[in-house]
């Protein structure tokens, strides 16, 4: 579903939950240019999310780079184990329970559709040891769903995880993905 329009050289730096004071406003400059069309009040809210997500001990982060500038993010951490709140949708559930809750993939205007938002995800869980990737697509975006289930994930419900946000469907991967 994505692809290459532009041939760009993205370096992946990995990056962890004591790294985040390094790279928080990285994180925030990416989000502020992605949303500048499009802000809202949900949207404004993004430094809390990455104050949340970075506190976690399991917070893995993949930061590209096209030189010295920024191009994207993904960022996520380990559920915890026992509370996945995703297996409510689906009955039965796997029995797999090592989950990896992907919070956010982000690529700045200029590097989309060049293959940067896939390569960025796929490094942020390749090197991981979880048995399960979860995470939530807008559901008014049904392009993009269709490019995360084109990397494995399929739809197993929808949530609205809080009462100024969009409705989400949760999208739900085996690990490791398909290459």
């Amino acid at each position: 579903m994505e692809s290459s329009l532009t041939t760009v050289e993205v370096d992946v730096r990995h990056f962890t939950h004591g790294d985040l004071p390094r790279i928080r406003q990285i994180l925030l400059d990416v989000h502020a240019d992605t949303y500048a069309e499009d802000p809202d009040e949900f949207h404004d809210r993004f430094p809390w999310f990455v104050d949340h997500w970075g506190s976690n001990p399991g917070f893995s982060c993949t930061l590209g780079y096209e030189g010295n500038e920024p191009v994207g993010f993904a960022y996520g951490a380990p559920a915890t184990p026992d509370r996945e709140w995703w297996r409510e949708h689906i009955n039965p559930a796997p029995e797999k329970s090592c989950t990896f809750s992907v919070s956010e993939l982000m690529v700045r205007p200029r590097w989309r559709k060049t293959g940067t938002a896939k390569l960025l995800h796929h490094a942020l869980l390749n090197s991981r040891e979880d048995d399960l990737a979860v995470l939530l697509v807008d559901a008014t975006h049904p392009k993009v769903q269709k490019l995360y289930e084109s990397w494995g994930y399929r739809k197993v419900g929808e949530q609205q995880p809080f009462p100024d946000s969009p409705v989400y469907s949760v999208m739900l991967a085996e690990l490791p993905l398909p290459t």
